[in-house]
């Protein structure tokens, strides 16, 4: 039974995720080993016509080659046997979360992650037959919030740095208009200019 990884560090086989530079891994998972007894149940009764081997060859391979990731920013799945198929959702498009568990995934402890986007048309990613998905519906739920938080912090500053440029360019206009109606001098409470002290000088000395 595989078990989710909540290491920073991605394993061996994860070329494909690509991560942002300040991106870190918050989880990694992948479809749950018992989520393989629906086709085993099918399959082997099966086996003698050849069928049921090929259902739980498909089974068996399409779980291999399904990878989940949580990261700081994004969800991603991806997934794929001849090709590859990898899909990214980044938190600020999540609109909802959910999580299912049919028969099985009751018995044996896994189930699905449904993610819905703003303005998408019904669940835009899936994190199919995970072990314990209500808490990996809660980690998804906790990156919203952070975000959340990280998201208003950043508003809440560039608001900051607007006002303190208003406020400069109100003192720097109160200054000038101040400097520019402060009198020349003053001389017991009656303003005159240098023209006019200068003139009262010569009429003195004659």
């Amino acid at each position: 039974m595989s078990s989710p990884s909540t290491d920073a560090t991605l394993p061996d086989g994860f070329d494909w995720l690509s991560l942002d530079p300040e991106e870190e891994v918050v989880w990694i998972g992948k479809p749950h080993s018992m989520s393989l007894v629906p086709a085993l149940v099918i399959g082997v009764p099966l086996s003698l016509v050849l069928v049921g081997l090929a259902i739980i060859a498909s089974a068996y391979l399409s779980r291999e080659n399904t990878e989940y990731v949580i990261t700081t920013e994004a969800l991603y799945k991806k997934r794929g046997v001849v090709s590859r198929d990898v899909k990214r959702v980044g938190f600020e498009k999540v609109q909802d979360t959910s999580y299912s568990q049919d028969f099985f995934g009751t018995q044996f402890g896994y189930g699905s992650v449904d993610i819905s986007t703003a303005g998408g048309a019904g669940v835009e990613l899936s994190f199919d037959n995970v072990e314990d998905p209500k808490r990996v519906q809660e980690l998804v739920n906790e990156r919203i919030r952070a975000r959340d938080r990280r998201g208003d912090a950043d508003d809440g500053e560039s608001a900051a740095d607007v006002l303190d440029d208003v406020l400069a360019e109100l003192r720097a206009i109160r200054a000038a208009v101040e400097g520019d109606a402060a009198p020349a001098t003053r001389d017991g409470g009656v303003d005159h200019d240098a023209t006019t002290e200068t003139g009262s000088s010569a009429a003195d000395e004659e």
